[in-house]
Order: structure tokens, then C-alpha cells, then sequence
């Protein structure tokens, strides 16, 4: 079992009323949660790792997958799905070659959908990592994400 990950159980008291902290502790350090961190999980609290996939599958905030360097966002709250933020979710699903919640295979990019970003007036919106893209096109898209290693 990696340090980080020893170090995160050793924080925690081995009741299993412990597991959402834990998680939320292991998604903060490496970004996901991998499946070695819940095998780590299952023996350190001893319950199953069907429970523990049971449990943090239930909750959103929790993810499986490795996040790419770069977080893609696309709203699709009324306003952008209206002005065409769908088609710029298949464009990106198809030209990045993952689904929603998948990361490149280079690691480069996770890609997201959102119910709403809050910027309904410059739909379609796209963040990517910390920064909004509003009026959005399919080629300023494209042009955009070469700007990102």
C-alpha cells in the first residue's frame, strides 16, 4: 500500500462510520479514487469493497477514473443546450476519444458535462480548468484546447 494512503487510514479510526472522511481524504490527495486505495480501505476497515463501491458510487463527488491535467467542462444547462453546448460535447467526445467522465489516454484531458455554470446570458459555455469560454463554437473549441499541453 502506497505511504499516502497508509498515512490517510492512520488519521482515521477503523470504524466503518469512517469511510466517507477517508474517501473524501484519498479523492483529495490523489484526485480519484483508485481501486487499489479501496482494497487499502477494505482491509484497513474491514468490510467488503463491494461496500465501499457501493457507498461512494451512491455520492457525485466521488470519482473512479484519473482526472486529466486539464478539467474540460461543458455546460448543458437550458440555455446552453439550447445554443448548442450538446454538439459541443460530441465534439469533443468524438475528437478526445472519451465519454463524459472518461480522461484521455494521454492523461491530458477529463472531460465533464454540468447542469448549469451560471453564465446562461454568454451561452454555450465551456470551462476548462479554472477559466469560462462563453459563446462557444465548435471551431473556437478546437482552437481553444491546442492552447492546453
Amino acid at each position: 500500500m502506497p505511504e499516502p494512503i497508509r498515512t490517510i487510514l492512520e488519521k482515521h479510526s477503523r470504524e466503518p462510520d469512517e469511510l466517507i472522511p477517508i474517501l473524501q481524504d484519498v479523492q483529495k490527495e490523489y484526485g480519484y479514487i483508485s481501486a487499489e486505495s479501496v482494497k487499502g480501505i477494505s482491509k484497513y476497515l474491514r468490510i467488503s469493497e463491494n461496500t465501499i463501491y457501493g457507498v461512494s458510487s451512491f455520492y457525485a463527488q466521488f470519482r473512479f477514473t484519473e482526472p486529466g491535467r486539464h478539467s474540460v467542462k461543458v455546460c448543458l444547462g437550458t440555455a446552453c443546450h439550447v445554443r448548442g453546448g450538446a454538439t459541443l460535447l460530441e465534439m469533443l467526445e468524438r475528437g478526445l476519444g472519451v465519454h463524459c467522465g472518461e480522461t484521455t489516454e494521454d492523461k491530458r484531458f477529463g472531460l465533464e458535462r454540468v447542469a448549469c455554470l451560471g453564465c446562461c446570458a454568454l451561452s454555450p459555455v465551456v470551462q476548462i480548468d479554472k477559466e469560462i469560454f462563453s459563446r462557444m463554437t465548435v471551431n473556437r473549441l478546437t482552437e481553444q484546447l491546442k492552447e492546453y499541453e
